[in-house]
Formats: C-alpha cells, structure tokens, sequence
C-alpha cells in the first residue's frame, strides 16, 4: 500500500513539477508572478478535451492542442497583461493585479463555456494497461507521463544551455538593459519565455485531467499555491529542484490523503515547505546571493 502510494505520488508531482516548472522560468526571466498561470493550466486540459471530444485525435494531439494553446494565451497574457506595465518600468506588484485581473477574466470565460460542469475524457481516450510488478499495480498512463515530463525537462535544459535562443534568453534574464546593448530584442525573448510557459503549462493541465479524469474551470487555482510552494523548496530558477520538489508535494500530498485524510493535505504540505525554509532557507536546490553570506559571516 505504501508504494503504491509512492508511485501514485511521484506521477502527480511530476505533473506539478511541470506546471511549476514555467512559472520559475517565467519568473526568473522577467521577474513576474503570473497568477494567471492556473488558468493558462486549465485552458490547456480543455483544449486537449476538445481535440478528444470533438476531433476524436489521439492523446498526443490532443497534448500537442493543449501545449498550443496554453502557449498561445500566455503570450496574449504577456501583450495585454503586462507588456504595457514593462514599457512604463511600473512596479513589480502591479503586474501581480494585472495579472490576477486577467486570471478573473480567464476564469469568468471557461465557466461560462464549461456551465460550471466537471468534464471528463473518454474512457478509451488512452489504453487502460496495467502491469503488476512486485504486487505494484503500475498503469501504462503513469510510466508514459513520468517519461514526458523527464523528457520535456531534458529539452528545457537543452533548449537554454544549448541554443542560440537560450542563450538570449539567459542574458535576458540577467538583464535586460545589458541585453539591449548585446543587440538582443527583449520583445521576442519575452513573447517566446512566455510562449515556453504557457506551453508547459497546458501540457500539465492535460496530463493531470488523464490522471484524474477530471476537467473543470477552477482546477488550476490550488495547483497555482502548490507551484509557490514547489519553486520555494525547490529553489528559485532552479529546474531539477522544480521537478524534485514537484515529485516530493506530489508524495507528500497523496500520503497525506491516504493515511491522514484531505482536509489536512495542503496543511502537511506547507508545514513541510516550513521545515525547508528553517532548514535551508534559499530551498533544496537554490544557491545563497552575496547578500545572504555576508549576513551569516
């Protein structure tokens, strides 16, 4: 039972170390706390919904839709939301109101198209295949979005470290007025971080509609607190400890629902996040700034 468990909690959590991992890259970059990315999140399970439903494609079109169109809005978010507030060097808060704003209207549209209603994928959407291993019950749908997230990983390292487009990127996100005299357009940076996002995002809203077969309006704003929690444990701007720390909430949280009950979940989840910061304060991965050591020395 415990491993089973186990195994259930790393597969959600690699789901939530996905979603958290575009809202640290979004972060990191341009310095915005996007409170709408839960609705980016749940406007990608509903459009693979509808690949599903309406287009009877197969899953990975139906990721591919959900990928799109997660990227799609969050780049709508970022010319609507918060390019204005850039060109006008407003305040980091004010983008975290633009940005709540946008989550409201985002959230009033697919309650409206939705009718409040919980959606679900078809039954035959994705085989059920279920291999028994060590009297483990391990279902094909878990081994191949564990494989999807390990491998979208990989490809965001490889893309930022690897590329001529993530090496702009990475200036962007140490500055944007030195970037500006390298020649870089911070424009296009910004537009494709935001694209990258999104992307991520929707990718993780239909993956986690797969697992629980569950697609409604409002199933993104508890993911939204778990990714806070998730890049502070992890480390800020740090990509495995985004996805590390993913897999732990995602073990946490099912322990805690299997052996405690739900409605102290989320309490155990942040006493955990309590524990780190005492422990080490800048998360698992995250490394001390100047300013830290000089405080400690």
């Amino acid at each position: 039972m415990l491993m089973q468990q186990l195994i259930n909690g790393i597969v959600v959590g690699s789901v939530y170390g996905l979603f958290a991992l575009g809202f640290t890259l979004l972060f990191g970059v341009n310095h915005i706390m996007n409170m709408a990315h839960g609705s980016v999140f749940m406007w990608g399970a509903f459009a693979g919904l509808y690949a599903v439903l309406a287009l009877d494609a197969p899953i990975y079109v139906a990721l591919l839709f959900g990928m799109v169109a997660g990227g799609l809005i969050s780049v709508v978010l970022d010319i609507v939301a918060f390019r204005p507030l850039r060109r006008r060097n407003a305040p980091e808060f004010s983008a975290i109101v633009s940005s709540i704003g946008a989550d409201l209207v985002l959230l009033a549209l697919a309650q409206k198209v939705s009718n409040t209603a919980i959606l679900r994928f078809p039954f035959d959407a994705f085989p059920v295949v279920i291999f028994n291993v060590l009297g483990l019950r391990i279902q094909l749908l878990q081994l191949v979005i564990i494989a999807l997230v390990v491998v979208m990983v990989f490809a965001l390292v490889w893309y930022l470290y690897r590329t001529g487009f993530g090496q702009r990127i990475r200036a962007v996100a140490y500055s944007e007025q030195t970037s500006r005299l390298l020649g870089i357009n911070p424009g296009p940076v910004n537009m494709q971080v935001f694209f990258i996002s999104g992307a991520l995002a929707g990718m993780a809203g239909v993956l986690i509609g797969l697992v629980f077969n569950s697609v409604h309006f409002t199933m993104g704003e508890p993911l939204l607190l778990r990714a806070f929690v998730i890049i502070i444990l992890g480390g800020l701007g740090s990509i495995p400890g985004a996805l590390i720390a993913g897999m732990l909430i995602g073990v946490v949280q099912t322990l805690a629902v299997a052996y405690v009950g739900s409605g102290v979940a989320e309490a155990i989840v942040f006493m955990a996040l309590f524990v780190v910061i005492v422990v080490r304060p800048t998360g698992l991965f995250g490394q001390p700034t100047a300013a830290m050591r000089v405080q400690r020395a």
